[in-house]
């Protein structure tokens, strides 16, 4: 499946995986005189070569400079395939998590073509915020999480007004917090969009405009409401997502992490422990009639 690049600013590529849905991610190429900056590495090595293919077609110099935007092998399998002397940027935690958890993504689809997959960390990790210069050009590494993620960082170019977003943002895609927080990606939301983009490029799905932060929001509110009720009702949140009416939402990829989201905001209403990750798959895959989630990885 071929990748759309498009060039969102000058010398700035969103490189647009479609249909964009489990573990189909986007990736993001910031180009300066000496080199290139890559945001996210994609899911497999098939994907995350043809990736490198079109850095090094774009790129004016042989430097490379990867940021992960958090720990999900959809966005950092293919750190791998960069040369070496690649610096990869992330996180202080992503790292810990990235290291932690290994491969396991791979065993819920063990039909995809994943490739040799090496897990590959960090090589430079921060706190808070940094800087990174891409020839004479500016990139701000942002932590904003918890969100998506307890560690999410974005990257801002604040004289393009162009955002890469990671998975904090969903363009036509369910979004999805079930290692993150509802509350936390909201408040998230509202800090990206102090920022004032003008062209927002999230983790998956199309390339959109500030308006993508708006639905996000929108979508999250509306899932802090269902876990509400659904809590008064005595509803778990699997089966408040069977019986919710989904709306404007019927359109998004990937419905089934209404589940998980649910689940989140139970959570965070009735400050309880979050459950175990995967039994919350396990509630995903029932709420699709016994079929895995679709990858198309």
């Amino acid at each position: 499946m071929t990748a759309a690049v498009h060039e969102v600013a000058d010398g700035v590529y969103a490189y647009e995986q479609a249909p964009g849905g489990w573990c189909v991610s986007n990736a993001g190429i910031v180009v300066g005189g000496d080199g290139a900056l890559v945001v996210d590495t994609l899911s497999t090595i098939p994907r995350a070569r043809r990736l490198a293919e079109t850095v090094d077609k774009l790129a004016a110099g042989p430097g490379r400079t990867v940021v992960n935007t958090h720990f999900h092998g959809d966005h950092a399998f293919g750190n791998q395939v960069f040369p070496p002397g690649t610096q990869i940027i992330a996180h202080e935690d992503m790292r810990t998590a990235m290291v932690t958890t290994g491969l396991a993504l791979t065993g819920l689809w063990p039909r995809v073509d994943w490739g040799e997959i090496e897990v590959t960390p960090p090589t430079v990790t921060f706190r808070d915020h940094l800087t990174v210069h891409v020839g004479e050009r500016r990139t701000e590494l942002l932590r904003v999480g918890p969100a998506h993620t307890d560690h999410d960082v974005v990257v801002w170019l604040p004289e393009e007004r162009v955002l890469f977003a990671g998975d904090i943002v969903m363009s036509g895609v369910t979004p999805f917090v079930l290692f993150g927080s509802v509350s936390g990606t909201l408040a998230a939301l509202d800090r990206l969009a102090e920022l004032e983009p003008e062209v927002v490029v999230g983790g998956h799905g199309p390339v959109a405009g500030p308006e993508v932060l708006d639905a996000n929001r929108e979508y999250l509110r509306w899932v802090q409401r269902l876990a509400a009720e659904a809590a008064d009702s005595g509803l778990t949140p699997l089966e408040a997502a069977r019986e919710a009416d989904l709306g404007v939402y019927a359109d998004l990829l990937d419905a089934e992490r209404l589940v998980a989201n649910l689940h989140r905001a139970h959570e965070e209403l009735l400050s309880t422990p979050p459950r175990d990750a995967m039994e919350i798959f396990a509630e995903l895959v029932a709420y699709n009639g016994g079929r895995l989630p679709t990858c198309l990885a």
